[in-house]
Order: C-alpha cells, then sequence, then structure tokens
C-alpha cells in the first residue's frame, strides 16, 4: 500500500496566492474556492444514520460491555439517543442560549449530550475536568460557571464532581452520569436517554441557521484569564469542508480514531470530533493520557484498535515514542494502518521527528505521513494544513481554502493574523476584548509569529516563529525567539528531556529549566550532568549568537503541574506559568546553585 502523500488526488496540490501590502505585510490566500458546507453539526449525524446505521460511530472502554471490552454505539443508535436527550432537553424548558455545560472528561455519553444539544440549537460547553479533579479549591470553576450561566451541567461521577457542582452555587437542571442521588435534586443521565422524541426535535432542528451559536470554548489561558469564545454552526461546518478538500483521501477510506484530546479545548472538540462527524468515521475514545501511569493505557488501546489516522500534541508522542522502540511487536500493530500521523498544540523537535519515522521504517513497509495544521479556538480550529510530504518538523503549511493569512511586520518578527469563515465573531459578553482581537481590516490578532520557509516559493509553506508575546530581550537588547530555541534545545538534549522553559529576561545569557524524561531519571548525577553538557554543546555550536545559545540549565525534580496552570489540557507548556511559579528555580539557575548544569 502506497503512502498517502505519494498517491495521486490523494492530498490537494500545494499552491497559494501572494498579494503584498504597501507597509510590508503581505497575504496568502488558497486559490480553491471553499465548497459547500453543512448547515449545522446536526446534518452530519442526520446523513451517516441514513447512509451507514450500522457502522461503529462511537466507542469507549467499558468492563461492563463483556467481549473485547468496548461498549460501541452505531450511527443509527446514536441518532436514537441524541434524539430522546434532545427531547428531554426541551422538556426541561432551557433557557434560550444558555448552555448545556459538561464538567467531565470525554466519554460516549457525553458526546451524546453535546450533540443533543446541537441537535436542537440549545449551545454547548465542555469545560476541562482539571478544574474539578485536580484540585480541591473551586475558586475557579465557579467563576466560571457563573461567566457561562448554562441552563444545564452535566458531569459523569457524582463522587468526582459532585462537590465541585455544589460549591459552584448553579441553580438550575443538574444531570449527573452515576450518583444522582447524593446531589439534591440532581437527575440521572439515564432519565434523558428514556425520553420519546417527538416532532418537535425536528422542529428545532430545521430552525437552526448557520451563524447560530453552537458552543462556547475556554481560551486554555496560556495568555492570562480564560475567554468564553463563541463558535458558530458555519465556523465548524466550514473548517471541515476546508479539511476534507484538502485531505482528499477522506471520501474514500472513513477515519479511525483513537483519541484522548479534551473536548475542552478545539483540537480535540472542533478537528478531530467534528472530522468523524463529518467523514462517518469511528472515535475510539482512549482511555489513557500523555503521563505516567496513562500512557501505557494509551499504548495498549494503540494496539487494539490500530486507528487510519493518530493526532496528539508533541508530548504525547513523545511518551509514547521510547514504549514504541522497547516493543516493536506493538509497535507494527499500532501502526499497522495508520495513513497519518498528526501533531499540533506546540512544535514537535526534529529529533522526535526522526525517531518517528526511523520506528516505522523497522516495523513498516510503506512510509508514514507526520503532518500538522495551526489554529486556534478562535479559528475552529484549522487555518493552515501542511497536505504534501515534510522533511522536518516547523512547516505549519498554507492557508485552507476559504482562509486568509496576513503577516505584519512587527519587531524582528513577522506577526500572523487571519480573516476567513471560520474565524469567531467575538468572545461572548465581551464586546472590548471582541473589538481589540480585530485589526481594522478585520483580521484577527492570533499572537503567533511566522515566516515563509522560501520566500521566492510561498507554496513551500510558512515556519511556525513562536508567539510574539513570549520573545524576550536579553540584557544586551538581543531578542531571544523563545518557540525556536526551545524546539532546537529539546532537540538538543533528546532523549534526555521531555519540555523546556526558555529562561533570561533582562539577563546577560539565556538558560533553561528542564523537564527530565524517564530515560534521564534513571541516569546516575555525573553521567546526567556530562550528558546535558555534551548537548548543550551541540546547541551552542551551531548557534550564530547569544539569542541561539543556551548557557545554563537546572533539571527540576516536580513535573508540570496543570493545576497551577502550567500545562494545558492539549499538554504543552505554559511557559509564562512556569517561570512565575518557580521564580526560585530561576533565580537559583543565575547564582550557579547546585544542580545548575554550566555549558563547557
Amino acid at each position: 500500500m502506497a503512502a498517502v502523500f505519494e498517491t495521486p488526488g490523494a492530498l490537494a496540490e500545494p499552491r497559494c496566492l501572494r498579494v503584498d501590502g504597501p507597509d510590508g505585510s503581505f497575504v496568502l490566500r488558497s486559490p480553491e474556492p471553499l465548497g459547500d458546507y453543512a448547515r449545522c453539526v446536526g446534518e452530519w449525524l442526520e446523513h451517516w444514520a441514513r447512509a451507514t446505521p450500522d457502522a461503529v460511530a462511537l466507542a469507549e472502554r467499558d468492563a461492563a460491555a463483556g467481549g473485547d471490552g468496548w461498549r460501541r454505539l452505531t450511527w443509527a443508535q446514536a441518532r436514537q439517543q441524541v434524539g430522546a436527550i434532545a427531547q428531554a432537553l426541551l422538556d426541561l424548558q432551557l433557557p434560550a442560549g444558555a448552555p448545556v455545560v459538561v464538567l467531565s472528561d470525554n466519554a460516549v455519553d457525553h458526546a451524546l449530550l453535546l450533540l443533543a444539544g446541537l441537535h436542537i440549537g440549545q449551545p454547548v460547553c465542555t469545560v476541562s475536568s482539571a478544574y474539578c479533579r485536580l484540585t480541591r479549591d473551586h475558586t475557579k470553576i465557579r467563576a466560571i460557571v457563573q461567566a457561562l450561566q448554562p441552563g444545564l451541567l452535566y458531569a459523569s461521577d457524582a463522587a468526582v464532581y459532585g462537590s465541585a457542582i455544589q460549591a459552584c452555587g448553579f441553580h438550575g437542571p443538574v444531570v449527573l452520569g452515576s450518583g444522582h442521588d447524593t446531589v439534591p435534586g440532581a437527575l440521572p443521565f439515564g432519565a434523558l436517554t428514556r425520553a420519546v422524541e417527538s416532532p418537535a426535535v425536528r422542529q428545532a432542528f430545521e430552525a437552526i441557521a448557520p451563524d447560530d451559536h453552537a458552543k462556547y470554548l475556554l481560551t486554555s489561558g496560556s495568555t492570562g484569564h480564560p475567554k468564553v469564545v463563541i463558535n458558530t454552526h458555519r465556523m465548524v461546518c466550514a473548517n471541515q469542508q476546508m479539511m476534507a478538500q484538502t485531505w482528499r483521501f477522506l471520501a474514500d477510506t472513513r477515519p479511525v480514531l483513537l483519541d484522548w484530546l479534551p473536548w475542552s479545548h478545539t483540537f480535540g472538540a472542533n478537528h478531530n470530533l467534528h472530522l468523524v462527524l463529518r467523514h462517518g468515521g469511528t472515535l475510539y475514545i482512549d482511555d489513557g493520557r500523555p503521563a505516567p501511569g496513562l500512557v501505557e493505557r494509551t499504548l495498549a488501546n494503540l494496539r487494539a484498535v490500530q486507528p487510519t489516522l493518530y493526532f496528539n500534541v508533541p508530548r504525547g508522542i513523545d511518551m509514547l515514542l521510547p514504549l514504541l522502540e522497547a516493543d516493536p511487536d506493538t509497535a507494527r500493530q499500532a501502526l499497522a494502518r495508520l495513513q497519518m500521523v498528526f501533531y499540533a498544540g506546540a512544535a514537535l523537535t526534529n529529533a522526535s521527528w526522526q525517531r518517528l519515522q526511523a520506528l516505522a521504517a523497522r516495523v513498516r513497509a510503506e512510509p508514514l505521513w507526520l503532518t500538522t495544521s495551526w489554529g486556534a479556538t478562535e479559528t475552529s480550529p484549522a487555518v493552515t494544513s501542511a497536505h504534501w510530504k515534510l522533511d522536518g518538523a516547523g512547516n505549519i503549511g498554507l492557508p485552507l481554502p476559504g482562509m486568509e493569512l496576513k503577516f505584519v511586520p512587527n519587531g524582528e518578527k513577522l506577526e500572523l493574523r487571519v480573516r476567513g469563515v471560520s474565524v469567531f465573531p467575538g468572545y461572548r459578553n465581551a464586546p472590548e476584548l471582541t473589538q481589540a482581537a480585530f485589526d481594522d481590516a478585520g483580521f484577527y490578532r492570533i499572537g503567533d509569529a511566522g515566516r515563509l520557509a522560501d520566500p521566492a516559493r510561498p507554496e513551500a509553506g510558512v515556519l511556525f516563529d513562536g508567539r510574539v508575546a513570549e520573545d524576550f530581550k536579553l540584557g544586551t537588547g538581543t531578542w531571544v525567539s523563545v518557540g525556536t530555541l526551545r524546539v532546537k534545545l529539546v532537540s538538543a538534549l533528546a532523549p534526555l528531556v521531555q519540555d523546556a522553559v526558555i529562561t533570561g529576561h533582562d539577563r546577560a545569557e539565556a538558560g533553561a529549566l528542564l523537564f527530565p524524561s524517564a530515560q534521564a531519571a534513571a541516569l546516575e548525577p555525573p553521567v546526567l550532568q556530562a550528558a546535558l553538557q555534551a548537548g548543550l554543546q551541540r546547541l551552542n555550536a551551531g548557534a550564530a549568537g547569544s539569542s541561539g545559545r543556551v548557557t545554563r540549565v537546572r533539571v527540576l525534580a516536580e513535573p508540570p503541574n496543570a493545576d497551577a496552570g502550567e500545562i494545558t489540557d492539549k499538554g504543552y507548556l505554559n511557559q509564562r506559568a512556569v517561570l512565575a511559579r518557580r521564580a526560585a528555580e530561576v533565580e537559583a539557575l543565575y547564582d550557579n546553585a547546585a544542580g545548575t548544569v554550566l555549558a563547557a
């Protein structure tokens, strides 16, 4: 079997148009017009329930399911249950525009509730479960719930989420998957699925307009307090059409996904879940995570499911790699049907890229397509796609049909701005924030920077150049590109480092705080120090100046703390949060305290 990028017609040709502005800015856009797209998300469910009623739509691990331990729902079963739940929501007479808010992790029941709300025009919102699960302080979740003003609250388990729900002071309907009798007034989820669908569901479905609010997503908080992002039906449906015109092979092979990425974030909720809905595929919900003790579940699930597409954040790929490399038989089964491995949410290091490609070459005959795209919660999400064979990490592709990507000079970088049909109309109940998010020409200020891979050939793609706001100046006045330096450092120190936070604001030299890998933890301190010094020497030998050199590093004993905001839902490090929380480690780094490793 040929690789996707070797199959004629499987991928759109990389093409783009460039329009230069008088101020040094320029705009890239696809020459291909955007095709017709669905009116609303529910049209996908209606179509596949008729076209492939017996095909599996959703699955999750469930010990009570028997057999191979997976609970599966076909498209017809999913549509029947969505109709029942939608009727129950109508019977509750929820206020118009008041979202159905879910506080728990991905699950089949969670998906059915979201789809039911979407089917009748009731907005939905999934909030990161970390606000309830990983803390006893419910101040944040209470503030979020008050900001959202839900019509209904749902969580899977009262034992896990009950105290948080009661702390929110919410007086509307509460639905729980289990333990409803422990929360006063709560309804069991089963009561919703037992409702009998009436013509009112069809009437509500047909009344949905493309610009109606489909869902609300909270920003990850990497640049401040979470904001409530409006996603309309037009945005998310158009975005899937853009991807369908680019990944043309999906028209011939329905995707099978194994995915853990949370539906509180646009990567999992809009990109991946909606891809399955748009193409009539199957989503196996992964009960693993990129965390010690949980990544092993992902490995077992990969072996069992053998997905055709695999999506993850770089941290997830980095944690899987040593397990796959150590078990060629599992690697062979996990990668057997893969048409693509896709990373997003943060930059993948070239060291990880090369390790994954080398692993694939050992366990399968055909090359593995490794690719990415780029976007944001506010763009629902994809703006670009790298829909061709890449030689390494860093290229985020070209604008999708219907999107415009503007490059604006900003200091030493080119700031990226976005305009198109899948860009959000604004933040909910925040007109000042909305106004500040757009420039005078209606381009969304996304906050990232980029540059052309080849200025003479825009069709070669765009290289991600970090976030404009996270870069800093050394005491010498030299700018440090944090995103670029971080990727180079982690690659130079591979496989000893899971991730790194760059330091040096207003100091003479750049340094880094390191989160070690399992391989590093197994080494004796003198051996680890020598290995780190060798890696720093490799990095610094190729640096053109002080902005590309790291002179000192410090290995952190405590892993990133999600509850403290150090790591986001999508698995990348919040650089500013780590630096603020670990200010004492930064001081120790520059005081040459014990544990600091200096470049030789």
